[in-house]
């Protein structure tokens, strides 16, 4: 089969790779029908995030159900499914607590020896635990197939932000990032009942995307002007509930700087590139709570499934360009330079 293997900083390639098999009872293979470009596969891309040449990379995929063990009865060969970015049990402790990101077994994609989802297959660990049944109609449903594969990862970790920031009925929530994660933050908002939403971005075809998701407010600028933006829409106090989904030092200071007194940061921003800057004797003296990580989308996609088959959101809008699998490579290079916020990969 083809997949997605990285080389080098910049060294993308699609290339002849085995065909996945089942190889332990509980595995299953699933062909890919559509995967994507995850803003934090660039850290990858530009050696920021060490690899090893050769090895898979992409962890956001759906498809069909082509070979299943002997132990797998959650799912069957034909069955429609959407992979979160990280296999789990779903049995061990942690999975019962809804933390499927610190299963005892569980995994990234792409990891050494493991297929990535930016391929025609992948074999995938403790398939019942993880693979989530969709509607078998969805899969001739371009449109509906999009927004289905922002539950394997953005939609489902802009949803565990908006949690740990604590948005509720009425909030005025402040979300740092226009990227993809960041977009679908203010989709989760406005979901979960934010009044207010005031999203920080200065590239037009992202914010434009912004307001359509229901922010109500945006900020272009960066850095204390930003701050002073947010504080001036805020009668000076700033939101109670702020989105970090950047993982830079600017964006975490910033974060804390337009946080109300008493208010939660709820942050999924990879931590990239240097400290987070955090000065924890701030967040002590002004009561502010910090909470997020990686975000366990497992324990969100039976609560997001519904929303999204129905119409009540609609995550597909954060796919702005559309490649095949060969044309991987030049998507990599667009997300880079910014010329696309997520590429959408069809096998």
């Amino acid at each position: 089969m083809r997949a997605t293997t990285i080389h080098a900083p910049y060294d993308m390639r699609v290339e002849d790779v085995p065909e996945p098999v089942v190889q332990l009872p509980t595995d299953a293979v699933v062909r890919v029908l559509r995967s994507c470009i995850c803003g934090s596969d660039l850290w990858a891309y530009r050696g920021e995030s060490p690899r090893e040449p050769g090895q898979r990379i992409g962890h956001e995929f759906l498809g069909i159900v082509e070979e299943t063990g002997s132990e797998v009865t959650g799912v069957k060969r034909g069955d429609l499914v959407v992979a979160p970015f990280m296999w789990s049990d779903g049995v061990c402790a942690y999975c019962r607590e809804g933390l499927t990101t610190s299963c005892e077994h569980g995994g990234i994609w792409g990891d050494v020896g493991y297929d990535g989802g930016q391929g025609e297959a992948v074999r995938t660990p403790y398939a019942d635990g993880t693979l989530v049944q969709l509607p078998k109609e969805a899969a001739s449903d371009d449109h509906l197939l999009a927004a289905l594969l922002s539950l394997s990862d953005v939609m489902g970790t802009g949803h565990h932000a908006a949690v740990g920031a604590g948005v509720h009925d009425g909030a005025t929530v402040a979300v740092v990032g226009d990227g993809a994660v960041g977009l679908c933050a203010v989709l989760a908002a406005k979901r979960l009942g934010a009044e207010r939403i005031i999203a920080l971005g200065r590239h037009q075809v992202r914010t434009d995307i912004a307001r359509r998701f229901g922010a109500t407010d945006i900020v272009a600028e960066r850095g204390e002007a930003a701050v002073e933006a947010v504080r001036e829409l805020t009668r000076g106090q700033g939101a109670h509930c702020v989105i970090e989904a950047v993982g830079t030092e600017q964006s975490m200071a910033t974060a804390v700087n337009i946080s109300r007194d008493g208010g939660a940061i709820g942050f999924v921003g990879v931590p990239h590139g240097s400290g987070t800057g955090l000065d924890l004797s701030v967040l002590f003296d002004r009561n502010i709570a910090l909470r997020g990580g990686v975000a366990p989308v497992r324990a969100y996609i039976p609560e997001l499934l519904p929303d999204v088959l129905d119409g009540t959101i609609d995550p597909s809008p954060v796919f702005d360009v559309t490649v095949g699998l060969e044309g991987v490579p030049d998507g990599y290079k667009a997300m880079d330079g910014r010329t696309a916020l997520k590429v959408l990969i069809t096998s």
